[in-house]
């Protein structure tokens, strides 16, 4: 299958990455299980926003650390939520390629449209192992990958050089870099020179303005999960070359980052998206609830930036 050109519904890869893709969160009931309508919930947010896609089991939906039955069982809801208007991507950043393998059957099996594949990690690998590993799983499922390149979280670094021999395979789509090392982003730009359909996207929201005005595909951004269309909006002033406008949007964004800060890891998100409806705010074990002061201050960013009233009533 020829990534580029696949196409599901109204869409195909080529447009549909380059635009907003929110990493959505992984929303919990109180008994560790999956809260299909949540997700609904989120899917229908997101995409009324005008977001181009979905990317679940991912950093913010805290694969990694989600069960094999938390995993499909996101999966599978988020693919019967998007019903083919929109594209679903699944993680499947497992340690090691044998379980990365597994997971990515698994999600293929559950409906999703494509993999994200990050580097192995735990222990110390080369730019060859990280293309055996992108080849499995390439061989495991007939579907196209993104790569992920993370190493705050895998320690490893996506080298440009690895990325540019894996792009020469047509269903290697793109890559999401959440490094935010700028001159990284800008090699792997360099990647569209030979092939101009190789999607790069930025994975950073301190730094995404800078990114679209750098040529940018578009933005895989943890904060569209609370405030969607202000990423829409920045994408679509990135490919406007308005500088300006990105850098309104920008500081808005900084300073919507900053609830982020009020709790442990990525609990604040939970937190956030529970206060406008979506979810109970449970991340997923050892990490626990922000505190009520520290929800308060999540409350107040999210009234100070208008998403208080952000999902209709019923929707939740």
């Amino acid at each position: 299958m020829d990534g580029s050109g696949d196409k599901r519904g109204d869409w195909t890869w080529t447009t549909q990455l380059a635009g907003v893709i929110p990493p959505l969160i992984t929303p919990l009931d109180r008994a560790g299980r999956v809260d299909a309508a949540a997700v609904e919930s989120l899917v229908d947010y997101t995409l009324a926003a005008g977001c181009a896609g979905l990317f679940v089991a991912g950093g913010c939906g805290l694969g990694p650390w989600l069960t094999e039955v938390q995993r499909g069982e996101v999966v599978g809801a988020a693919a019967r939520s998007a019903a083919g208007k929109a594209p679903v991507l699944a993680g499947v950043m497992l340690p090691a390629t044998g379980p990365a393998c597994e997971a990515a059957r698994q999600a293929e099996a559950e409906g999703a449209d494509a993999v994200v594949v990050a580097s192995p990690y735990y222990f110390a690998v080369t730019g060859d192992d990280q293309r055996r590993h992108v080849e499995a799983v390439l061989e495991a499922v007939n579907l196209p990958v993104l790569l992920y390149n993370i190493p705050q979280c895998t320690v490893h670094s996506w080298l440009p050089q690895t990325v540019t021999a894996l792009a020469r395979e047509p269903r290697i789509v793109g890559v999401k870099d959440s490094s935010g090392n700028l001159a990284n982003f800008q090699d792997f730009l360099a990647i569209k020179r030979e092939r101009p359909d190789f999607r790069v996207l930025q994975g950073d929201e301190r730094v995404m303005a800078a990114c679209m005005l750098m040529g940018g595909d578009g933005v895989i951004a943890g904060l569209a999960n609370v405030a969607p269309r202000l990423f829409v909006d920045l994408v679509r002033a990135g490919a406007c070359d308005d500088a300006p406008a990105c850098r309104q949007l920008q500081e808005r964004i900084t300073d919507l980052w900053s609830l982020l800060t009020y709790g442990q890891g990525l609990a604040a998100l939970y937190a956030a998206c529970a206060a406008l409806g979506i979810g109970s705010g449970q991340p997923v074990a050892p990490w626990i609830t922000p505190t009520a002061d520290q929800q308060r201050a999540i409350a107040a960013t999210l009234r100070r930036h208008g998403l208080m009233e952000a999902i209709p009533a019923g929707r939740a």
